[in-house]
């Protein structure tokens, strides 16, 4: 991928037409949001300090089957309504809390207006979305980004200090303890330790073309601002993100797995447009490297230095922090 310098992309015409259609389309996704919430069955009170509102994302009531082992066996991971009316129960309620309304639930860890199912879509659900009955069944696991075994509390530790650009929480935190809860509630019946089909992102195909700054701007006016807004803002509704910003002080931070470029053109092909999923291979690749050459708040891992924190955390071809894009140096916000 080439780091010259590369023009602006163009300014959309149409863009007072696509804030007006985006609020409406918003407004409806937060309408079907709060209706998919209130309608399930009555449950007890979640424990300590947790919201209750509407998912920031539609979450299917019942999950579909996912094609499982080698024996060709099916799993399916459990809906909502499976939640257990127990001690455990609630806190497997309190991690669906906090993963569907992070900042309401997470406050003094979350440091922007990201929530975990704006990545982990479907509640956690959704194959090829990162869904956590995929994750789970695989920790502890060794990373070369810690160098270390992680355990899966820690690996969710990793997502509050770099998704949500936030603070992680101590081992043992209540807040750890129940998404680690509801993780564990969704995968219980998965195999441990083998790598379900559709768990993590869908990998992308190799680009037919290099990359392109300005071809990604096309396919983002086109296909992506109706929804994350012309600037990348997102959108919210009723104070909850609906559409996460994909760039900016309120979007992931420069340490974050989806600021490089394949990982995020993996989980763009795979999900977006939400819903419908169309883009080609190229047009993923495309528009991802747009996204990511945009500024974002900076790696919590800085030393101080851009270059050597470059050489140190992003020495990647597929990283573009430290890198110049249109004669600007991607150093973090």
């Amino acid at each position: 991928m080439s780091d010259t310098p590369r023009n602006p992309a163009p300014g959309s015409s149409n863009t007072a037409e696509y804030i007006v259609v985006a609020c409406l389309f918003a407004g409806l996704a937060g309408t079907l949001a709060y209706g998919m919430y209130v309608s399930r069955p009555a449950r007890p009170d979640v424990p300590v300090n947790v919201a209750a509102a509407p998912a920031a994302v539609p979450a299917k009531p019942d999950a579909q089957p996912v094609q499982g082992a080698a024996d060709g066996a099916a799993f399916t991971p459990p809906g909502a309504r499976d939640i257990p009316d127990t001690p455990m129960g609630e806190w497997i309620r309190r991690g669906e809390a906090i993963f569907l309304r992070t900042p309401a639930n997470a406050v003094g860890f979350s440091g922007n207006t990201l929530n975990c199912v704006n990545c982990h879509l479907d509640a956690g659900r959704l194959k090829g979305a990162a869904p956590m009955w995929g994750a789970y069944p695989l920790y502890p696991a060794y990373r070369k980004k810690t160098n270390h075994v992680d355990t899966f509390a820690e690996r969710v530790r990793g997502c509050f200090m770099y998704s949500m650009n936030g603070k992680a929480p101590d081992d043992g935190h209540d807040i750890l303890v129940a998404l680690e809860a509801y993780a564990y509630w969704m995968a219980q019946k998965a195999p441990t330790g083998e790598k379900l089909p559709g768990a993590g992102f869908t990998k992308v195909g190799k680009a037919a073309q290099e990359p392109s700054f300005e071809r990604g701007a096309k396919v983002y006016e086109a296909k992506c601002a109706l929804c994350h807004g012309p600037q990348g803002q997102g959108q919210e509704v009723g104070g909850v993100t609906v559409f996460p910003p994909l760039w900016g002080k309120q979007s992931y931070n420069w340490g974050a797995g989806t600021h490089e470029v394949d990982k995020a053109a993996s989980f763009i092909k795979g999900n977006m447009p939400y819903g419908n999923p169309t883009l080609d291979d190229q047009e993923a690749w495309d528009v991802a490297t747009y996204i990511n050459s945009m500024e974002r708040p900076q790696d919590p891992r800085f030393t101080g230095n851009v270059a050597d924190t470059r050489k140190q955390f992003h020495d990647n071809p597929y990283s573009l922090y430290g890198t110049e894009v249109n004669g600007r140096l991607l150093k973090g916000l």
